[in-house]
C-alpha cells in the first residue's frame, strides 16, 4: 500500500503518512537553524531546548490528527526519559569528577607533563592515538573525553591549537576505540540487532574502520604541519604558572590509572566515576590543602573549610587563580551545576523523540527508505540514511542502532547478505554520527565536557564523517560484502 494513503488500525489510530512524519522534522530543523543564526554558540543555552519541546508539540498535533491517544505519547516520552537516567547520572558524576580532578591538580598535572612531551607538530595525531588506546581499553568514548580529552584540550589551548581541531581529534580517537572495543555497549548492541556474534562483528568492522582511521591520521598530520605555532611553543612561562598554582607530582596519576583500570575490569561507569571523584577529593586534601581551604572560604585547612572546598568543587563553579591569563579559563570547573544545561537538552530531545516514535513517524520514515532500497547499494544507503535520520530526530544513538537493525535485518537476509554486513553498517553510521548532532545525547555530552561547541568540532571529526562514506564506498564496489554462504557478492 502506498505510504501516503492513511489506513485505520484496530485501535482507531490512523497510520501516519510520510508527509505527515516529515512535518515536525522540517519545522524543527528550520527553527534550530534560526536559533543558530541568531544565538550562535549560545543556542544550546536554552533556545534549542525550547525548540525541541515545540518540535514535540508539532509532532503531537500530527498525532492528534491521526487519533493517537495523548496517554500513548506521554508514556513513550516517559519511557524515553527513563532510558536516559543512566546517562544523566553519568553526566552529573562527570561534572563532579572534573571539579575534584581540577583542585587536586590531576588535570593540571596532565597538562604540565603533556606540554613537555607532546610537540605541536605531532600533537593532533597524538591526540587521536592516545584517545584510541584509552577508548579501546575502557570501551567508552564518554570516559575518554571526560578524562584524557579534557587534559588534551587544555594542552592544545596552551600551545595555540584551534580547540575545534583538538576536540575533533579527541572525538575521532574516542569513537574509533568505542566502535572497536568489545567492552563498548554499542559494539555489543549492533551485532545483537543484526543477528551475528560480537567478534565476527568486530573482525568485519576492521575492513572499513582501519582505512578510515588511517585517512583520519593523515589528515591530522597535515593539519598539524600547517598550524602556525609561532610564539605559542615557548611553554616555560606556562609550566611555571602551573607549578605556582598547584603542587605537581607524578603520584597524581594514580587516580586516573585506577579509574581506567576499574572500567577495563568492567566496573560500572557510575561506580568508577564516583570512585574517581572521591579519590580526586582525597588527593586534593593531600596535595593541595591550601587551595582546598581557599575554595572553602578559609585561611587554612580545617574540617569546615575542607568540607566546603570539596563540596563546592563537586557541585558548583570553582576557579583557581593563576598568573597566566591563558590558563585561567582552563583552571575553572563548573562541577555538577555545569552539566544541568546538557541534561536539560537531553530531556527536551527525549520529548521530541518520544512523541515522534509514539505517532509512528520514525517507522514511516524507515519504511519509506526501505522502499527505495533497490539493489545491494540501495539497501546499504538506506541503512546509513536511516541511522543518520534517527540520530537527528530521535536524538539517541541507541535508537539509531536498534530501529534500523530491526527494520533492515530481514531485507539483508532476503538479499542473501550475512548479518555482519548490517551490524557493521549500523556502527559505521549509527554510532559515530551521533556526536555530530548538537541535540543528540552524544553531541550534547561531548560539547559540554570538552567545552567546544558541536559546530566547531564537527568539521574536524574526520573519523566520524568518513565512516559512513567508507561503508558506502565498500558497498558500491562490492568490497567485503559477505553473503550468507560466505561468498563475496558478485558485481
Amino acid at each position: 500500500m502506498d505510504n501516503n494513503i492513511p489506513e485505520t488500525t484496530s485501535n482507531n489510530e490512523k497510520q501516519i503518512t510520510l508527509f505527515q512524519s516529515l512535518i515536525p522534522i522540517i519545522l524543527l530543523v528550520a527553527f534550530l537553524a534560526l536559533n543558530v543564526y541568531i544565538f550562535k554558540d549560545n543556542a544550546i543555552g536554552g533556545s534549542n531546548q525550547f525548540v525541541l519541546l515545540m518540535g514535540g508539540a508539532f509532532a503531537a498535533v500530527v498525532g492528534f490528527v491521526n487519533k493517537v491517544p495523548y496517554e500513548k505519547m506521554l508514556n513513550k516520552v516517559s519511557k524515553n526519559i527513563k532510558s536516559t537516567s543512566g546517562a544523566i547520572l553519568i553526566l552529573l558524576l562527570v561534572g563532579s569528577l572534573s571539579g575534584t580532578w581540577l583542585i587536586s591538580g590531576i588535570v593540571p598535572a596532565m597538562i604540565y607533563y603533556g606540554l613537555q612531551i607532546l610537540h605541536p607538530d605531532i600533537f593532533l595525531p597524538a591526540c587521536v592515538i592516545i584517545c584510541s588506546i584509552i577508548s579501546i581499553a575502557t570501551g567508552s568514548s564518554w570516559t575518554t573525553s571526560a578524562t584524557v580529552g579534557v587534559a588534551l584540550i587544555g594542552i592544545g589551548n596552551t600551545i595555540g591549537i584551534n580547540p575545534g581541531m583538538v576536540a575533533g581529534a579527541v572525538i575521532s580517537g574516542a569513537y574509533f576505540g568505542d566502535k572497536m572495543s568489545p567492552l563498548s555497549d554499542t559494539t555489543n548492541l549492533a551485532p545483537a540487532m543484526a543477528g551475528t556474534d560480537l567478534f565476527t562483528h568486530i573482525k568485519y568492522m576492521v575492513y572499513t574502520t582501519v582505512p578510515t582511521y588511517i585517512i583520519t591520521l593523515i589528515l591530522f598530520i597535515i593539519l598539524g604541519l600547517t598550524q602556525n605555532m609561532e610564539g605559542a611553543t615557548d611553554t616555560a612561562t606556562t609550566l611555571n604558572a602551573i607549578k605556582e598554582s598547584f603542587t605537581i607530582s607524578p603520584w597524581l596519576f594514580i587516580v586516573p590509572i585506577i579509574v581506567i583500570a576499574l572500567i577495563v575490569k568492567k566496573t560500572e561507569p557510575l561506580i568508577a566515576l564516583l570512585i574517581g571523584t572521591l579519590l580526586g577529593a582525597l588527593f586534593a586534601v593531600i596535595f593541595q590543602p591550601e587551595l582546598v581551604a581557599k575554595i572553602g572560604g578559609g585561611d587554612k585547612l580545617d574540617f569546615i573549610s575542607g568540607y566546603k572546598g570539596i563540596m563546592n568543587s563537586i557541585t558548583v563553579r570553582s576557579s583557581v587563580e593563576t598568573s597566566n591569563e591563558t590558563l585561567q579559563g582552563l583552571f575553572e570547573s563548573k562541577g555538577m551545576e555545569g552539566m544541568l544545561g546538557t541534561i536539560w537538552l537531553i530531556l527536551c530531545a527525549m520529548v521530541f523523540g518520544g512523541v515522534m516514535e509514539a505517532i509512528g513517524a520514525l517507522k514511516a520514515i524507515s519504511r519509506a527508505m526501505l522502499k527505495v532500497a533497490n539493489g545491494i547499494f540501495g539497501l546499504f544507503a538506506s541503512t546509513v540514511s536511516s541511522c543518520i535520520v534517527l540520530n537527528v530526530t530521535a536524538s539517541d544513538q541507541y535508537l539509531a542502532i536498534v530501529v534500523p537493525g530491526k527494520m533492515f535485518a530481514e531485507a539483508y537476509r532476503e538479499k542473501g547478505l550475512a548479518p555482519e554486513n548490517l551490524s557493521r553498517t549500523l556502527e559505521d553510521s549509527g554510532t559515530v554520527t551521533s556526536v555530530l548532532v548538537p541535540w543528540n545525547t552524544c553531541g550534547a555530552y561531548q560539547s559540554s565536557v570538552l567545552g567546544v561547541s558541536t559546530l566547531h568540532y564537527l568539521p574536524y571529526a574526520f573519523f566520524n564523517i568518513l565512516s559512513p562514506i567508507m561503508t558506502l564506498i565498500f558497498a558500491a564496489f562490492r568490497i567485503k560484502i559477505r553473503q550468507l554462504t560466505q561468498r563475496v557478492v558478485s558485481a
